[in-house]
């Protein structure tokens, strides 16, 4: 990707295992290298963890919702310095859905996308499934059932988000899944699998596929021991007047309401939210969107994991993806961070850090790149990254604060 928020030149993230001898590096038909399903990104303050994040959401939000909502000009957020905002951003992300990898590339400027092209891999060998230059579109033959792309084609949206109208089984999957990334914590996005619907079969509401009430009340209890049971009413909304109210299909219109119920002794009571603590409610927030992540193989990004969470709980969350027990799917959770402590539950080739330079630019960096036995297996990776043998933490210079304050001449 290149030229997004304070990414200037081009960098490169990648979950591609470094390690390969251990159950957290996933084996992919078709794919010569194992993948990771964990990744955490370390930096000083306003080094541009979060702008890694936020890009790769802006484009699963791109093929989600260009087709539909971008209108005369290209939301964009280029680098504003230099020749930033006349450069053109850049975004290339290959991805294994259903065990067939595919090669995606977008180039867009703030009137138009200039380039665009799908390349999948069903046999190891590139196959092209469309390539766009502006307005000319050209699709692989045998896929006709794309022509209509053309006629919902303009020049701010994107041929894969019109893709998505159409039920082609060698570019919807990967459409779909690209557009479906989770966020917590990223941007305007938010995942649609919220805690309380999982939940809903406590009162006998219908359960999402591949969801777990069990699963969620387990979690919960780790979170806070006291934690026993749950409790799940529908209600239902009314007017001042006190009549029910409906929604546009005519059907009432209620919300669910969860409270968690406390044991102490032999007494149960049911907390309301605001009775709970912060801990436990950021907790009980991320449980829907985690186990969806978990039960779909989806991409689940998570930013300031540090911010939300008591280390135990993130290096907790951290285990769920990493151990292919609880995911089997091979879901992947890409957070940023602080937090050095969760430095002891990372391998060393799913640590990334950031930097930024003289020029105001963020600098990508793998921690697996770094020689020598600064990032051997054994290395205790939390007092090294403390230490500065990486870079990624902020540097401040105490003589000049006095000066500044005046304590010193």
């Amino acid at each position: 990707m290149a030229n997004h928020r304070s990414i200037g030149e081009p960098i490169e993230f990648s979950m591609i295992a470094v390690d390969e001898d251990r159950p957290a590096a996933r084996v992919f038909e078709r794919l010569n290298e194992h993948v990771l399903t964990v990744a955490g990104v370390y930096g000083a303050n306003a080094s541009g963890k979060s702008n890694l994040l936020a890009a790769l959401a802006w484009l699963a939000e791109a093929v989600d919702r260009s087709l539909r909502s971008w209108g005369d000009a290209v939301p964009r957020e280029p680098f504003k310095f230099g020749d930033g905002p006349d450069r053109p951003t850049r975004f290339e992300v290959d991805m294994v859905v259903d065990g067939v990898r595919y090669s995606y590339q977008i180039e867009l400027d703030d009137t138009c996308v200039l380039y665009e092209a799908l390349h999948s891999y069903p046999k190891r060998q590139p196959r092209s499934l469309f390539e766009r230059e502006d307005l000319n579109l050209s699709l692989r033959r045998g896929l006709g059932r794309l022509s209509g792309i053309r006629e919902l084609l303009t020049p701010t949206t994107l041929a894969l988000s019109a893709a998505m109208r159409f039920d082609e089984p060698e570019v919807r999957p990967f459409a779909r899944a690209l557009a479906g990334v989770g966020t917590l914590g990223v941007g305007r996005r938010r995942s649609s699998r919220s805690t309380a619907r999982l939940l809903a079969s406590a009162a006998g509401l219908p359960l999402p596929d591949g969801f777990s009430a069990e699963a969620a009340l387990e979690l919960l209890r780790f979170a806070d021991l006291g934690i026993n049971d749950i409790d799940v009413t529908e209600r239902q909304f009314v007017d001042a007047a006190g009549k029910p109210v409906v929604n546009r299909d005519g059907k009432a219109a209620t919300q669910l309401q969860v409270r968690l119920v406390h044991q102490v002794g032999e007494q149960f009571v049911a907390f309301d939210s605001r009775d709970e603590s912060d801990g436990t409610l950021a907790w009980f927030e991320l449980i829907g969107p985690v186990l969806n992540a978990l039960s779909t193989g989806q991409v689940l990004l998570f930013d300031e994991i540090d911010a939300s969470l008591h280390p135990r709980l993130s290096a907790k969350l951290i285990e769920l993806f990493q151990d292919p027990v609880t995911n089997p799917a091979a879901a992947q959770l890409v957070f940023t961070t602080h937090d050095t402590s969760l430095l002891n539950h990372l391998n060393r080739d799913e640590v990334w850090l950031t930097e930024k330079g003289s020029s105001g630019a963020t600098t990508l960096t793998a921690l697996a790149e770094f020689g020598g036995d600064k990032v051997r297996r054994s290395l205790n990776l939390e007092r090294a990254y403390l230490q500065g043998r990486f870079g990624g933490v902020p540097e401040f210079d105490q003589q000049r604060l006095r000066r500044a304050l005046g304590l010193v001449a």
